[in-house]
């Protein structure tokens, strides 16, 4: 095991040096200009907005500006803003907590609903209630997010008016009173995402588990005596949550860099949205940092999908 995982470790350092190119090779020729905003401003001079980019490193060649921003990475700096000239990781640090609160908590939600369903789906197939929970899953994967947000808005916070629709990041918890409020203005967006997340793996753990009924060692087992319940518990579950592992650590990341859509609805001032605001001003440290980290944390939870896998299932040999 532990070869494997040193082996795993020296095929991840060159994805992720080869990750970091192509992220900052594609900022570096995208347009925009990130001192765009600049240029309708009469006060500033050209020649200030030259010192300007000079400050920033703009005017370097691009293969040098990759290897500062690489080898200042490393090192745990991610640069600085181009527009608030704030540290990038301040500005990470300060949308964490409500991206981890809104699409965290969503995520875990989204497994506790859809693990319990998506089994009594694969082992009632074709029933009554079978047929209930696919409907559900299809609907909730295939309507849009921002179209489910929205359908809350007008039914909860317009017609009902029992949620607040729009996301309030001034709020601090500091009493019972907050604490309300912040669940209040965090269960429409919580229950978007979470709906989404469990229609999908609603649907991959029952075909996953119908897979797993169909062997042969099931109906062995079965014959042996054994009650259905202990066969699905004992095997069935340990073999058909291999392929899921995979899905849940390609979805994990996804808690890092927030729900894009979901928080423009409602406003919620996650990672999410400041990518999209960094990407409409230009600010490439931001961008660059976000989506360096999310290839991260890609290929760190692959290599731990990998170690689950042995785990799960004594065959697997590395």
């Amino acid at each position: 095991m532990s070869q494997f995982f040193i082996k795993r470790l020296l095929i991840a350092v060159p994805t992720l040096i080869a990750i970091s190119i192509i992220i900052f090779t594609i900022l570096a020729l995208a347009p925009g200009d990130p001192l765009g905003e600049f240029a309708s401003n009469p006060a500033i001079t050209a020649e200030v907005r030259e010192n300007i980019r000079k400050s920033l490193g703009l005017d370097q060649p691009a293969y040098i500006r990759y290897f500062k921003w690489f080898g200042s990475f490393i090192k745990g700096d991610m640069g600085y803003s181009f527009n608030s000239r704030s540290p990038v990781s301040q500005l990470l640090w300060q949308r964490l907590p409500t991206t981890f609160l809104v699409v965290g908590l969503a995520y875990i939600f989204g497994l506790l609903i859809a693990f319990p369903l998506g089994i009594i789906s694969a082992i009632r197939r074709y029933s009554i209630t079978d047929q209930i929970i696919t409907t559900i899953a299809f609907l909730g994967f295939s309507i849009p997010p921002f179209f489910t947000g929205l359908l809350f808005i007008i039914i909860f916070s317009v017609q009902l008016r029992w949620l607040p629709f729009i996301f309030n990041s001034t709020l601090q918890v500091t009493d019972w009173q907050s604490f309300m409020a912040q669940v209040r203005q965090s269960i429409m967006p919580i229950s978007v995402l979470a709906l989404y997340h469990a229609a999908i793996l609603m649907r991959f753990i029952r075909s996953a588990v119908l897979e797993e009924l169909k062997q042969e060692y099931v109906t062995t087992a079965l014959a042996k005596g054994l009650s259905k319940f202990a066969v699905i518990k004992n095997h069935v579950l340990r073999n058909a949550l291999i392929p899921v592992v995979t899905l849940i650590a390609l979805d994990i990341p996804t808690i890092f860099t927030g729900a894009l859509v979901t928080e423009q609805v409602f406003r919620v001032p996650g990672i999410g949205a400041l990518l999209i605001e960094s990407i409409y001003r230009s600010d490439t440290p931001v961008v660059m940092a976000i989506t360096f980290i999310y290839g991260i944390l890609i290929v760190f939870f692959n290599l731990i999908a990998d170690l689950v896998y042995a785990v799960l299932d004594p065959r697997v040999k590395y």
